[in-house]
């Protein structure tokens, strides 16, 4: 248990796809030891995609590292597709693909998003999850989303001053609708243009302090397309999930072991929501990283992610 930073680069041993409902087909690939003890990686968003870093918080001597673009997200195709797009779709393929890889349990590892569907997952299959490993927690509930959409303003006022900006004077009372509305347009050149503002917005405010890095790959338009679009839609939609249901439906973890690594200045996901799991799960053992904002890839939340992984080999 004395690893402290990511684990080196590898490449996946396997990877394939698997139709699920039309015209959906997810991407995944699996890495590490084929013989391990298997984890599956959640990403980010909804819709931001996974990268080959995911692979570097598992030690690939000891896990069987699944990895997978969720519907609409990455390399899952067709880019950006909102059809049959739900909370709910998203938790079937998670068993359809433990199922497709004849997996019997697994560790859930997931960040922002990634971390709330594990807890749609979990609540659903508790009898399915090792354990649970999430970071960055939204609890996908209406003060989170009005909190990204224009709260995140007290802290970044430059930063939401763009992202107000890009819409017309009129259209700046409700960020959300319009964006929405541009977002789904099916021209590109109304649909990328407003993606790559959302996505760079996000970008900006994810890390303690300011990486251009982070900024470029939010705006890589492939990237900017699933995350803005598929964000935007699972938000007007409350995520597809009832008002506070994923803390209300804690006590259905009591039994999985879990960890929640929080940085203490996450914008994007304030630790508020974070806590507030925590007191709905003591079981879970909680982390505040001191230094650290929103990113998985902030030094202190990695270090504390992959110090998670090591424990649960013990």
């Amino acid at each position: 248990m004395n690893r402290r930073d990511l684990y080196p680069d590898i490449k996946p041993y396997r990877q394939g796809t698997l139709a699920v409902d039309p015209p959906h087909v997810l991407y995944w690939e699996e890495s590490g030891n084929p013989n391990g003890v298997p984890v599956v990686f959640l990403h980010g968003g909804p819709g931001a995609g996974a990268t080959a870093g995911h692979r570097r918080f598992f030690d690939p001597s000891y896990y069987r590292i699944i990895i997978f673009d969720q519907r609409g997200a990455g390399r899952s195709k067709p880019l950006g597709s909102l059809e049959t797009n739900t909370t709910g779709h998203l938790v079937s393929d998670i068993e359809a693909l433990r199922r497709y890889l004849e997996i019997e349990t697994w560790f859930v590892f997931g960040g922002s998003w990634g971390a709330s569907l594990a807890l749609a997952y979990a609540q659903a299959h508790a009898d399915r999850c090792r354990g649970l490993i999430l970071r960055g927690i939204f609890l996908c509930r209406a003060r989170e989303v009005d909190w990204f959409m224009t709260g995140m303003r007290r802290v970044f006022p430059e930063i939401w001053r763009k992202f107000q900006q890009f819409l017309p004077e009129a259209e700046r009372g409700d960020l959300l609708t319009h964006y929405h509305r541009r977002l789904v347009d099916p021209d590109p050149r109304v649909h990328m243009a407003a993606a790559k503002v959302w996505s760079q917005y996000e970008g900006a405010c994810s890390t303690l302090l300011p990486s251009p890095d982070s900024v470029a790959a939010f705006a890589a338009p492939d990237k900017a397309l699933g995350l803005a679009r598929i964000e935007a839609h699972y938000f007007m939609n409350a995520s597809f999930m009832d008002e506070g249901q994923l803390l209300a439906k804690a006590d259905s973890l009591k039994n999985i072991p879990g960890v929640i690594v929080q940085g203490r200045y996450d914008m994007v996901c304030p630790l508020e929501s974070a806590d507030a799991l925590a007191a709905a799960w003591p079981a879970a053992r909680y982390t505040i990283v001191p230094d650290a904002g929103h990113s998985a890839m902030e030094p202190g939340i990695r270090r504390a992610l992959v110090d998670a992984m090591e424990r649960f080999k013990t």
